[in-house]
Formats: structure tokens, sequence, C-alpha cells
């Protein structure tokens, strides 16, 4: 039986290292299951999906690195909007301290703005002039056309010498091509060279506004009728592919979840591992789980967060709907905090980065109207590298706008007061049971009920509710004070319960998380205080993981199928593209030809491939893939859309 775990712990270890050839874990196909599509075959997708910048360019990882190279390689005076962008970027994960440096570099690179040479002796205060900059930028939000070249040398030795740069005018050629104040104005310039030495994370935001309206408008209509539009809805086909049990290779069981098993996965045509959660289909009609099932996969789709597993396939089989989420190797906190050996609990530092991190996670379900519901260790999974994110969302339920919800759920001991009492509710029990959370990481025990205690729930319930929780030496001064006011019992006096959706903004100001970076914690750009063993797998042996019973008496029939066509939607779009982009797929397929000229299959008026004679006319052919065929476009698909 030994031998059984053994086994499936090298394949398992074997895939998740990416197997033993170059091709690090993907199919010999792949190249064929990820074959572009003739343009003519998928260019009615233009008429399905939302075509504005913010949808194409600013949700969609492949539509904004598609509209980066059209701006690169076709359009080169729009790619200095794009810098500047990046250095906006840049700028606002970048250390404290180092911040005011970038803004000024910033400042003089696209603004124009040389605080140096006013410094030795230029013009304090600029005085814009009303004909040179007023009427030459637009207000925020409205779109403007780009001037040739020609245009736009003059407009800026038109404003820069009298208004923007303290009388000096751009030193290089290269510094007036990468200025951007034709779709800026003035009063945005001004603002920004008054406030550069306060280093506020949004000292660029109304310009990033600016320029993103007006990337929105001509720049975005011309790259809608490039090749490289045409590429983007080449991969919206493919993404759009039906998904079966063959899109995955399956390995060893993880756990247990409410329906059903979880265990890994591998896409064939990339090598990505996932959690592929599995939700028998008789066991949810017999527990008439139809809606807890549909509303989970439903938020799951809707979340996009480092901070949270993220949902990339839905599919069924057979017997099961299956959820393919994000993996986590490292195992969950309640493992970490017990039985790593030594006393049990996190230093400082170490609970201080995961409760961050989970703080951040709160913060995205909350903002998009979501209560958690289920905050606890066992919840909480590190990925490969040492980060967290919240799993398990089967307890989550979304919330309107302004209103509250009842409902007695969750797990004993890290209930709130509200709940337990069936009270109605908005936020509030995840801020109860995060601040169990990070009592438990630091004291090594929950603060309501010890390790391994035999108690009835009443009694537990009795202690969330009258009890203070105990503070050891383990806590500091400002750990203590969070979880005092993250554990109160009332509602109104509780930490991060004021703002309705926006909770989180309370949480990390406490002083307690004074040394984070939430800028660079977003960004994942902060080193985790622990790194998981690549060649250990944190989950029990095969065989301790109970199986479950077969469940006997229901049949599945055609009443059944409305509610599995809702679930079986395939690939998750974002979750989707981003594999594409991590395993390389996208950087080997998304080749142009020479110049930056369109490939056969990206030829819109290419002619039906005509079979060639051949002197052996018993040999079979080898005929072309229907998906490569050219097919006649409809005259209206070739318009731009009305943007």
């Amino acid at each position: 039986m030994e031998l059984e775990n053994i086994v499936a712990n090298t394949v398992y270890l074997k895939a998740r290292e990416g197997g033993s050839d170059s091709n690090k874990g993907k199919s010999k196909k792949w190249r064929k299951i990820l074959q572009f599509p003739h343009i003519s075959q998928c260019i009615q997708l233009k008429a399905k999906i939302d075509v504005s910048y913010n949808y194409v360019i600013d949700q969609q990882p492949i539509g904004r690195i598609l509209f980066r190279s059209f701006c690169e390689h076709k359009r080169p005076l729009y790619f200095r909007y794009i810098a500047f962008l990046d250095s906006v970027v840049r700028y606002e994960v970048e250390y404290d301290e180092h911040r005011t440096e970038i803004a000024k570099e910033i400042g003089k690179r696209f603004l124009g703005i040389n605080l140096e040479d006013e410094a030795n002796g230029g013009s304090q205060q600029p005085v814009p002039s009303v004909t040179e900059a007023s009427d030459t930028a637009p207000e925020i939000g409205e779109c403007k056309s780009v001037p040739d070249e020609e245009e736009q040398v003059q407009i800026v030795l038109d404003v820069a010498p009298e208004c923007i740069d303290g009388n000096q005018m751009p030193k290089t050629e290269c510094d007036k091509e990468e200025l951007v104040l034709d779709v800026l104005n003035v009063d945005l310039i001004l603002s920004v060279r008054e406030k550069i030495n306060s280093a506020s994370k949004e000292l660029f935001e109304p310009c990033v506004t600016a320029v993103k309206a007006f990337l929105a408008g001509e720049p975005f209509r011309e790259f809608e009728n490039s090749m490289y539009f045409h590429r983007f809805l080449q991969w919206k086909w493919l993404e759009a592919q039906p998904v079966t049990y063959k899109t995955f290779r399956m390995y060893r069981v993880l756990g247990k979840g409410g329906f059903g098993e979880v265990c890994a996965c591998q896409v064939r045509a990339t090598g990505k591992m996932y959690a592929c959660k599995k939700l028998e289909k008789k066991r949810i009609k017999k527990r008439k789980g139809e809606s807890m099932v549909l509303i989970e996969k439903q938020i799951l789709q809707k979340i996009n967060s480092r901070f949270v597993v993220n949902l990339a396939y839905a599919y069924e089989t057979k017997d099961a709907l299956c959820l393919v989420l994000t993996i986590m190797n490292g195992g969950d906190l309640k493992f970490h905090i017990y039985n790593m050996g030594g006393e049990p609990g996190f230093e400082l530092l170490r609970a201080r980065f995961y409760a961050a991190e989970v703080v951040c996670g709160l913060e995205h379900l909350h903002q998009q109207g979501i209560v958690y519901r289920d905050c606890k260790p066992e919840n909480i999974l590190l990925d490969d590298h040492g980060h967290v994110r919240i799993s398990d969302l089967g307890l989550a339920v979304e919330i309107p706008e302004g209103e509250m919800v009842r409902g007695r759920v969750g797990t004993v001991g890290y209930m709130a007061p509200e709940v337990i009492d069936n009270d109605k509710y908005a936020f509030s029990p995840d801020w109860f049971s995060f601040g169990c959370l990070l009592y438990e990481m630091i004291e090594g025990q929950a603060p309501f009920r010890a390790r391994k205690e035999k108690v009835k729930r009443e009694e537990v319930d009795r202690r969330v509710k009258e009890d203070a929780e105990k503070y050891s030496h383990k806590f500091s001064d400002d750990a203590k004070s969070l979880c005092q006011q993250l554990l109160m019992k009332s509602v109104k006096a509780r930490l991060g319960c004021r703002n309705g959706r926006y909770g989180a903004r309370e949480v990390k100001l406490h002083p307690f998380f004074n040394i984070i970076n939430w800028k660079r914690l977003e960004a994942g750009m902060v080193d985790p205080p622990f790194v998981p063993d690549p060649h250990a797998v944190y989950a029990k042996d095969v065989l301790d993981i109970e199986q479950f019973s077969t469940v006997k008496g229901v049949n599945i029939d055609a009443s059944d199928e409305n509610f599995y066509t809702k679930f079986n939607t395939g690939s998750v779009p974002i979750s989707w593209q981003n594999e594409m982009i991590e395993t390389e797929c996208f950087r080997e397929l998304n080749v142009f030809a020479p110049n930056e000229n369109p490939t056969p299959d990206l030829l819109l008026n290419a002619p039906p491939t005509v079979e060639k004679s051949s002197c052996f006319p018993f040999r079979r052919k080898k005929k072309q893939p229907p998906r490569t065929q050219p097919i006649p476009i409809p005259e209206h698909l070739l318009l731009p859309s009305q943007s």
C-alpha cells in the first residue's frame, strides 16, 4: 500500500516539474491542438464580444500584448503613450523612498517638467499660453487624434518653452518624441508639477485617465482594422473551443470536497498544472445542491485575483461536474501552523505577511459584493513560491449593493456573533473570522477553542459571544490591538465594518501593517518569508483520504440537462489567456510573416485552397484541417465597430 502512494507522488511530482522532455509537459500534438483557424472562420466573433478598449485592452491579457505590438511596430507615434503608462505602473509599485526620484524622471521624460532647470534659475510659476496649450489639449476623457510627425514636433516646440519646462527646450530629439503633452490639458500638467515632491501613489492618475481616453479613440480604431486585432480574434476562437475530459491528464487525489474528490490535473496542450474539483452529479442531486454548486461556479468565474483561487475551466463528464482551479502545492495554513515541527504558530513577520495577503483577497471579494463566510486556516493555501490564496468559496454569497443577508453558515469557532444569532449582516463576518485566523497564526491555537479540545458546539458559540480572548507574550502591542479590534462582538465597533465593501481600507491602515508596501504586495513583488519544498507533496497519503460511498437510488435524467448546460461553460477567458502566456505557447505561436506582415491565415481575401492533382490518384491524400480553410466573409463584418 505504501508503494501505491510512492508511485502516485512520483508521477505527480514529475508532472509538476514539466516531465522529462523539452515540451515542459505539453502533448506532442500541442501545436495541432492550438492551431489557428483562418481569420474568415472567426471574424464573426467580432459581433459577439465587446469590441471596446476597456474590454479588449484593459481586461484581456492577450489583447493588451497585441495592442502593444501594434503600436510598437505599426504606429510608433502611439508607443510613447504605452511607455508612459508602463512608467506610471513602475512608479506606483516602487518603494516609498525612491518614488520622488521616479516621479521627476516621468515628469521630465513625458510631461516636459524639468525641476532641475527651475532650481538653477528657471521660472518658478509657469504661465501657460491659452492658444499654445489649452487649445491643443483635450479635457480628461476627451479623445483627440494624434497629429502627424511634422505637426507633433510643432506642438512640442510651441508648448514646452513657455509653459511646461521652466523656459527650457527638450534637449534631444528623443525627448521630443516621448512627450505626451498633446493629449493632456495644461491643468493636469501643472497639478503634477505642484505635487511631484509629495510622491503620492495617485499623482499621475488623472494623466493616465486622459492618456487611456486618447488611446481608446483613433489608436484603438486603427488597431481594430489591423492584423493584430484579427490575431486576437483567432486566440478568442481557440479559447472558446469545447473542454472535455480529454483536455486534461489526471493525477493523484489531493483531498476531498463536499461533493467529490479534488485531484491534480494537467492541460495537455500547455502543460499547465491545476486542481480539478469533481462534483458528482448523483451526490449533488441527492443533496439538492444544484443551486449551491452553480452559485460557487458563478462566483469563481467572476473573480480574478492573485489572492483568491481562480477558476480556469468548467466542464462535465458522464458522472461529474468539474471545476478546474489554481493548484496550490504548498499545503494549507493549518498544516503549517501545527505540523511543521516546533511550537505551533508563526513568528510575527510570517503571520503579518499571510494576513496582509488574505486582506487583499477579502478586499477583492468584498469589492465584487461577495461575502466569503469561511475564513479559517484550512482554507488558506500556499502556492509553490509561498504566497497564499483564499480557497473553497462553497459558502460564499453575493450581496447586492446596500442589502444584507441572513444565514447561520460557517465553521464553529470562526463564525461571528451575528452569524450565530442568525442576524442580518453584510461583510462583517469575514473580518471577525479573519481576526480568528490572525490570532491562531500567532498564538498557535484558535481564540475560542483549544486544539483537539472536546467541547460542544453550544459552548464554543457561547464563548464567541461572551468571552474575551486571552493574549500571551507572542503578541506584540500592534498585533494584540488588531486582533482585539477585529474580534469585537459588536459589528459597529469592529474594525473593517464601517465602510461596507471597502472595509479593507480601515484594516490596511492599522499600525500592525505599517511596514507593508501594499502596492508591491498586490503586484506580487514582496518575497514570502517561507518557500515550500518543491520536492514535497503537502497532502495526505492517497490511501488516507477517505473515499466517497456510492450514491444509490438517484437517477440522472433529461430534467437535469438545463443545470448542466449552465455549468458547462468551458474556458474562463482571463485565466486561459494567462495560461497561454505563462506556458510560452503565446510566444511560440503568435508569429507573423517577415517585417510584421500577415501570415496566410490572416489574409482576409485568401482564395479557397485547391487540392493539387497527383500522379498517384490511389494514394491517400493528407486533408487540410477544416479550421484552416478560408470561407466567404459577410461584408458587414469587415466594417469597423461603432465605438
